[in-house]
């Protein structure tokens, strides 16, 4: 039986610059799933139906950046090995909604955030720091994030066009993994977050909603 490779602190800071370009330079994350999009047609759309649907998909795109970098920054300076590994098999699974979303915001004729450097930083800070306080806070803050997300996800499915079947295929995928990452980190033995905090939460995922939507 072979022991996991250990990496020193010098081997995991390149680690994490390389996660952070494949993560913010166009097409440089190759998903290990298919999109859900392929096997739906294209539907016809006027130019306010893709413009919205674009800026739908611009939030998704740039919530999967910020997954990203929480997941990262967790992983960085989580205590326990097990943890640490399954931050980064989460941040793994998350390529694949990182590229679909791209996939999609490129096919409606638009381009991702101009803000996504800004929030990866941010949510990479966040990250470390939970991960720095206690590896049960950690996996609290994956789930009380991806709780988050499932809500934008269900917000996004009653707006977007009812014959577009492209991009509910992808939502509905993403939604579906984003709830079983949240399950996981309850069950690994993550910390149910009260509910002011939570609604800190949500009052800063406006902020990223409302920005990225345009920019």
């Amino acid at each position: 039986m072979t022991s996991e490779r250990q990496f020193s602190p010098v081997d995991r800071l390149l680690m994490q610059a390389d996660a952070a370009l494949r993560t913010l330079l166009p097409f440089s994350g190759a998903p290990a799933r298919p999109s859900p999009a392929l096997a739906q047609n294209e539907c016809e759309m006027d130019d306010g139906e893709a413009r919205h649907t674009a800026g739908l998909m611009r939030i998704n795109h740039t919530g999967e950046v910020c997954a990203q970098a929480l997941y990262q920054g967790q992983a960085l300076t989580a205590k326990l090995p097990q943890v640490r590994k399954a931050m980064e098999e989460a941040a793994e699974e998350e390529v694949d909604h990182l590229a679909w979303c791209e996939q999609r915001i490129r096919q409606l004729g638009s381009r991702p955030s101009l803000l996504n450097p800004m929030f990866y930083g941010l949510s990479f800070g966040v990250g470390a720091m939970a991960g720095l306080i206690s590896d049960r806070v950690s996996l609290g803050f994956v789930a009380a994030t991806e709780d988050q997300v499932v809500k934008h996800l269900d917000e996004h499915l009653q707006q977007i066009p009812a014959d577009d079947a492209k991009t509910r295929a992808i939502l509905e995928q993403m939604r579906e993994d984003e709830q079983h990452h949240a399950n996981s980190a309850l069950d690994a033995g993550g910390l149910r977050f009260p509910l002011p905090l939570k609604f800190g939460m949500t009052l800063l995922s406006k902020v990223m909603t409302k920005s990225t939507y345009r920019i």
